[in-house]
């Protein structure tokens, strides 16, 4: 149990939520791997003026996802990707029955489930609110290459 003397909580702000800004963000992936969409988020951010609200990432895909994961050391990143491999290995003794589109296929959908399709960031004074070793990430779950789409919407006030 934590002790109420080692939480400390901010005094609250209020935001009038008075725009919504949306964009689809094209990116065409190589393959299996991570795609920092952070630049392109905090781009996003600055084109429409936004000062405090949300900012919603949203993919329109099954097989591939979004995740918010350390930038910092790409280790990480390579290390994420073999435990994904080894909780839905794509090869032909995994016995999956959905094989429609290949090997790959279906263990793409079960690694979108194991992660988000949607991430929600908080803005702030016009910043994404991450933390210092955070970035968000498109995660290609599939071999071959794809063009990908994801929605982002900020809500809530402009400068």
């Amino acid at each position: 149990m934590t002790s109420a003397k080692s939480v400390t909580r901010s005094t609250p702000s209020t935001a009038r939520a008075t725009s919504v800004s949306t964009a689809t963000l094209t990116v065409q992936t190589s393959g299996c791997g991570f795609i920092d969409l952070t630049a392109e988020a905090a781009q996003f951010i600055a084109d429409v003026d936004a000062r405090d609200g949300a900012l919603t990432l949203f993919i329109r895909h099954t097989s591939a996802s979004l995740t918010i994961q350390e930038n910092a050391d790409p280790s990480v990143l390579a290390d994420l990707t073999t435990v994904l491999a080894r909780l839905a290995p794509d090869d032909d003794d995994a016995g999956w029955t959905h094989d429609t589109e290949g090997p790959d296929d279906m263990p793409a959908h079960v690694k979108t489930m194991l992660t988000q399709t949607s991430l929600h960031v908080p803005v702030l004074n016009g910043k994404l609110a991450l933390g210092t070793w955070q970035g968000i990430y498109l995660i290609e779950h599939r071999t071959r290459p794809h063009r990908r789409e994801v929605v982002l919407q900020f809500i809530g006030n402009n400068q």
